[in-house]
């Protein structure tokens, strides 16, 4: 019996040193497999399922680590909200900017504008005005004063003496009338005077003086054209530069150069340069306009005293015929 329970003991002994032995080997055996499993499994499992298995065993952690856990999703939420409303806020500001650069119209850049600089457009509109006025009033004499001119000299034309134009002319005012007044006002005063050359020369001087009369009248509001035209595109550089000062000044106040904020002021300032050539342009073209029409009506006053000149003339001479012949009888 002991040697059968020994044999069997030494049976048993002889499996377990078998089976401690054969674990190694089947150890050694089985890391290739796995590892070929493993690096033939890493692709598709690489990829997201990887957090999660980090944070399910996170969740029965600490009370430490759990009160840590809300922090950190608190941060990327914040700056979630912060990232989300600078766009937001880049927005609003783009929005506000648009309909204020929409809105950039004459009438809100004067409202707008430097107490100067308004002062500097109210004053080129006026001038602007004022060119206008000019314009309509002078036209309106010019063409009625030639028109009626004109009419005299030729009713003038087939008369003999001056008693007999100023009878074809009637009870008129104007320049001929003048003229012939002139004339018969010297002729009278020099009644006795055997020298024709001195009552011509006095009744040429009237004449001349009645020219000059005439030509200042004529030339009434000229100077405010030539005025106009010649200060207007300095007086509103005055108000630009002003403007563009300012609105460096509010440039460095609000220190930025963004286009939004430099652009309305710049354009308030330009906008009195482009008011003063809007008023210095017209003035100047209706001053040249008027110095040619009044050129031509020049000429015709002169006309009307070579008309006047001629009648006094034929006057003498027939007055000096009469005595000659009173003489010879």
């Amino acid at each position: 019996m002991k040697t059968m329970t020994f044999q069997a003991s030494l049976a048993a002994a002889l499996m377990l040193a078998a089976a401690w032995l054969a674990s190694p080997v089947s150890a050694q055996t089985q890391p290739p497999s796995a590892t070929t499993q493993s690096t033939a499994q890493p692709a598709p499992v690489a990829p997201a399922p990887a957090a999660p298995a980090a944070t399910t065993p996170a969740a029965p952690a600490p009370s430490a680590s759990t009160a840590a856990t809300p922090v950190a999703p608190t941060a990327p939420s914040a700056a979630a909200v912060s990232t989300t409303a600078k766009p937001d806020a880049r927005s609003d500001a783009a929005a506000g900017i648009a309909p204020a650069m929409k809105e950039l119209s004459p009438w809100v850049m004067f409202m707008s504008a430097d107490v100067i600089v308004k002062a500097v457009m109210i004053g080129l509109a006026f001038a602007s005005l004022m060119t206008w006025t000019v314009f309509i009033a002078k036209s309106i004499e010019l063409s009625v004063a030639s028109s009626k001119l004109r009419s005299a000299l030729k009713k003038v034309a087939e008369t003999r003496s001056l008693a007999e134009a100023q009878m074809a002319l009637g009870a008129k005012e104007g320049i001929l009338p003048s003229f012939l007044t002139a004339a018969l006002r010297e002729a009278r005063m020099s009644a006795g005077l055997s020298s024709d050359a001195g009552i011509k020369e006095r009744a040429a001087s009237s004449f001349s003086e009645i020219v000059r009369a005439e030509a200042r009248r004529i030339r009434i509001g000229m100077g405010v054209l030539a005025t106009i035209g010649s200060t207007s595109p300095f007086v509103g550089l005055f108000g630009t530069v002003w403007g563009i000062m300012n609105s460096f000044i509010g440039i460095s106040k609000s220190q930025t150069t963004n286009l939004a904020v430099v652009a309305p002021g710049i354009a308030e300032a330009l906008l009195a340069t482009a008011i003063g050539l809007v008023a210095a342009i017209p003035a100047v073209i209706i001053y040249n306009h008027f110095s040619r029409v009044t050129k031509g009506y020049l000429e015709l006053v002169s006309r009307a005293s070579g008309a006047a000149a001629r009648l006094l003339s034929r006057d003498l001479d027939r007055s000096h015929g009469s005595v000659h012949s009173r003489a010879a009888e």
